[in-house]
């Protein structure tokens, strides 16, 4: 049999958090996310390497015996085919095919994907997340992008004068443009059809960004500890509203335009 296993550097962390945080990109997903879905694909085991300035200066060679051959005792590596390693990305798919024929594992070089004819890739879907285009990322992602997290106390504003919500502490690094969003959320094996609005609570003068989700399904029990909100498509900018009760009007038209969208995207996942 062939053992499953994912690599992650830096405990998860992108490596140039270390060599250059000013230019280390936000990540799409959390740790937690990711192991997840390496679950839901057979990968059986993770490693999870940090990444330092020590590690950083392995030359290709090093890097191969230390963690590929020794730690890992590989047999069956898979790469993309732009794949770089070792002391400033100095080896290749190329060093790493011969140094697998010198010490007994295959390696094969995965080629790019494509979706809708755009190539797939982090930066692009990280644009696509931060335009606020949170369709398209879902199909390049072939899955929604989703923020998790706790579920921390809000100020009550919105129970007593617009609609209750659950107030999402995201963990991610990166979050979506601003605005409201058909959601679903998802906590302890439970799943809600939602409505989220991600901003500054504009109507109530709020002061930092906020995640809330207004669910459209009804809710029992305790409120869950962690929820994760996946965004299904984009619904309209933040605005201020004048009062309270004219931004809970708006809610209910967000509500019955959700509902819609939940069922068309029901009927698609059912043919």
């Amino acid at each position: 049999d062939v053992d499953h296993t994912g690599v992650l550097s830096n405990a998860g962390e992108h490596p140039a958090k270390v060599l250059a945080p000013d230019r280390a990109p936000r990540l799409i997903t959390t740790v937690s996310q990711k192991l997840r879905r390496f679950e839901e694909e057979g990968i059986e085991a993770v490693l999870l390497l940090p990444f330092s300035l020590e590690f950083a200066t392995l030359s290709p060679d090093d890097f191969v015996v230390q963690i590929v051959a020794r730690t890992l005792a590989a047999q069956y590596v898979l790469v993309g085919e732009d794949f770089r390693f070792g002391h400033k990305q100095s080896g290749s798919v190329a060093t790493l095919r011969q140094l697998g024929e010198e010490m007994g594992f295959e390696v094969e070089p995965i080629s790019e994907i494509a979706a809708h004819g755009q190539r797939v890739s982090s930066s692009a879907i990280r644009k696509l997340v931060t335009e606020g285009r949170v369709s398209r990322a879902c199909r390049m992602m072939a899955a929604p992008f989703a923020l998790e997290g706790a579920v921390v106390a809000g100020k009550g504003i919105g129970s007593k004068q617009t609609v209750p919500t659950l107030n999402l502490a995201p963990e991610n690094e990166l979050l979506p443009k601003t605005g409201v969003y058909v959601t679903r959320t998802q906590a302890e094996g439970r799943a809600w059809r939602s409505i989220t609005n991600v901003g500054y609570r504009p109507t109530f003068d709020g002061e930092g960004i906020t995640v809330e989700s207004f669910l459209l399904d009804s809710f029992d029990g305790e409120t869950p500890e962690r929820i994760e909100v996946e965004f299904l498509a984009r619904m309209r900018d933040e605005r201020k509203f004048d009062t309270p009760e004219l931004l809970k009007a708006q809610i209910m038209l967000d509500v019955r335009a959700a509902l819609g969208f939940h069922r068309r995207f029901e009927r698609l996942r059912m043919a």
